[in-house]
């Protein structure tokens, strides 16, 4: 997918809703909107470096990841339509446990964990692949014998469907997905705060080298991707030209291998 000029992004653009998300004021008044919890004081913590390779090589990158005194959010804006949102909530929430734990806290000391997800479409569908047409989906761990009994898990995911704005009736929450779906900050305070911080962000240098080096990062990552992907298919290649009984020196001629490279991957065991 082409990526947008940085003069030209908009708040709900990648790269442009980082920007923006790095002022502590904009991150809080956002998630006390969407989230309904006060946030005293926001912080940006790294994901520990034995955590960070494994989310960045999975083709993902947490958003917007705060940090407060008793509660941990990650907050995603999708534009568009993705596959598996709800595994990869669940994989984004695996990150943030683990990377609690490994800075030494036990399992009683994780905080309180909130996913949100602002989608620009509705993520839920029917069976017959229609909208389910809510603006907002909230999902906490209930057993299913008795509603009454909650896992307490201290964990919850949101998810926002900002085409669905005019159904939201806090006029808030309203006014900020429909600023996000539209671009239109209308008279809201917020929106227009926000649309004043895209204006500033665009002439600002250090967001803008962030958006090249972002953009750069995830033209390498497809790349290893591609090249990973071709070297896969050249081994189901040789192990299926001799299982069909073409020799061992063809193979390795016609893959541009060498006869070591093509008697090592017909002599493993495929996964």
């Amino acid at each position: 997918m082409a990526r947008k000029p940085f003069e030209q992004l908009n708040f709900a653009d990648d790269g442009m809703f980082q920007a923006v998300m790095k002022n502590p004021e904009a991150s809080a008044e956002l998630v006390e909107r969407l989230l309904g919890v006060r946030v005293k004081d926001v912080k940006y913590p790294k994901l520990e470096k034995k955590i960070a390779p494994y989310y960045t090589t999975k083709g993902v990158r947490l958003d917007v990841y705060l940090k407060d005194v008793d509660k941990i959010i990650d907050v995603e804006l999708q534009t568009y339509e993705m596959d598996a949102l709800g595994k990869r909530s669940r994989y984004y929430q695996s990150m943030v446990d683990i990377d609690s734990l490994m800075k030494g806290e036990d399992y009683s000391e994780l905080k309180d964990s909130y996913i949100l997800f602002i989608c620009k479409f509705d993520p839920f569908k029917d069976k017959n692949g229609r909208p389910r047409g809510l603006y907002r989906y909230t999902f906490r761990n209930i057993c299913a014998e008795n509603s009454s009994v909650n896992l307490d898990d201290k964990c919850l995911k949101v998810v926002y469907n900002a085409s669905a704005y005019g159904q939201a009736k806090d006029p808030k929450i309203r006014a900020l997905l429909r600023f996000i779906q539209t671009n239109e900050p209308g008279e809201d305070p917020f929106a227009k705060q926000l649309e004043d911080f895209v204006v500033k962000a665009r002439q600002t240098e250090k967001y803008r080298r962030e958006y090249l080096a972002m953009n750069l990062h995830d033209r390498d990552m497809m790349k290893i991707g591609e090249r990973k992907g071709a070297q896969e298919k050249a081994k189901e290649d040789a192990r299926s030209f001799y299982g069909n009984g073409v020799s061992i020196d063809i193979i390795a001629k016609s893959l541009n291998m060498s006869i070591e490279q093509v008697k090592e991957i017909v002599a493993a065991p495929e996964n």
